[in-house]
């Protein structure tokens, strides 16, 4: 089984805060992007739903650097 806390894609960590008992009450980062379905249907269907993409994978690290709406 497939580490919860690592990209499926590249094996870094993904910051995923649901896969880290500490910060499984926080939102994670990827609710506040918009990741590109094409990037997820790249990925080989076994990877699929294993666990979060990092942001990099997910092609959302300018997003992130983005502030919130107010």
């Amino acid at each position: 089984m497939p580490d919860p806390g690592l990209c499926p894609a590249c094996g870094a960590r993904n910051d995923c805060t649901l896969a880290d008992p500490r910060t499984v009450d926080r939102p994670c980062w990827c609710y506040s992007v918009s990741i590109d379905p094409a990037v997820l249907e790249a990925l080989p269907a076994e990877l699929r739903n294993t666990a979060c993409l990092c942001p990099r994978c997910a092609q959302v690290d300018e997003q992130l650097k983005q502030p919130p709406p107010a």
